[in-house]
Formats: C-alpha cells, sequence, structure tokens
C-alpha cells in the first residue's frame, strides 16, 4: 500500500489509500490556554511542574518542558487539570453512588517520543495508558468543543 507523508506543526502523519489518519483520537490544540501538566509522586505526595499543554487527545498528550530526563517507552505519573468548556467537565468521579464531574485525572503516561525544539526545550508525546473508559469518553466529548490540532 503506498502512503502519502504530511508534515505539519505536530510533526509527521501518514496517510494511505483510504485517507484514513492512523491515529486512533484527533489531537486538539489547547497550547492557547496555558494548562500545566503536574508530575506526581505518590510514594511522597508531591507535585511538580512538568511543562505546558501544547496538544492533547483521548488517548495522549504532548507537552513542552525543560526538563532534559524524558526517554521513550518509561512512564511517568501526572496530573491533568481541564477547565470546564460550555459546561462539560473533562472527567468524571465514579467513585461516589452517583458519577459527578470533575476537572483532574491522575494516571500513568507511557513516553512515545521526545523531541528538541530549542535550547533546553523539549516536546513529550505520551500515551495516556490506564484512563478509565468513562474518562476517556468524556474527554473525547469535551475535546470536540476545542479547535483541532494541525
Amino acid at each position: 500500500m503506498s502512503s502519502l507523508q504530511l508534515s505539519g506543526k505536530g510533526g509527521n502523519m501518514r496517510i494511505g489509500k483510504s485517507g484514513a489518519d492512523r491515529r486512533e483520537h484527533r489531537r486538539h490544540d489547547l497550547e492557547t490556554q496555558g494548562i500545566s501538566v503536574e508530575r506526581v509522586d505518590a510514594a511522597q505526595r508531591v507535585r511538580e511542574k512538568l511543562g505546558q499543554l501544547v496538544d492533547i487527545s483521548a488517548g495522549g498528550v504532548r507537552i513542552r518542558t525543560s526538563d532534559e530526563k524524558f526517554q521513550t517507552d518509561n512512564q511517568v505519573r501526572v496530573r491533568l487539570e481541564l477547565p470546564v468548556y460550555a459546561g462539560i467537565s473533562p472527567f468524571v468521579d465514579t467513585q461516589a453512588d452517583q458519577p459527578e464531574p470533575k476537572r483532574e485525572w491522575t494516571g500513568w503516561m507511557t513516553i512515545r517520543r521526545v523531541h528538541s525544539v530549542g535550547e533546553n526545550r523539549f516536546e513529550v508525546a505520551g500515551q495516556l495508558v490506564d484512563m478509565e473508559e468513562m474518562d476517556r469518553g468524556m474527554l473525547s466529548l469535551y475535546l470536540s468543543t476545542q479547535p483541532l490540532a494541525a
């Protein structure tokens, strides 16, 4: 099967003869909102700023950071807190008797790509690996109101 390779702001994307994007989830550009992503150390109950959110999908995130220690296939525990938008909360709290909307999610991200974008600046792309399906579905709904990434 032949494919066409396109270059854009977000890196490379391959499109086959069918014209289908090989990504499972569409990326949405939230860089202008200045949303921080935090690293969570559960053992020490410490959170620290990891970087700024560049774009997000229901399956992963891309962040910009000055931390050079990231390597592909490593995992890092992260916390995302997104603002409510158009009356939609990005996540769901299922711990209570009735599901409740919530703005934050903490879980594991597997590093898939690290790319230098300047002196002491890196873009780190990672897959959100332990998100519950209800949270992933709500995040998809939430993101459907946001601009798509290039």
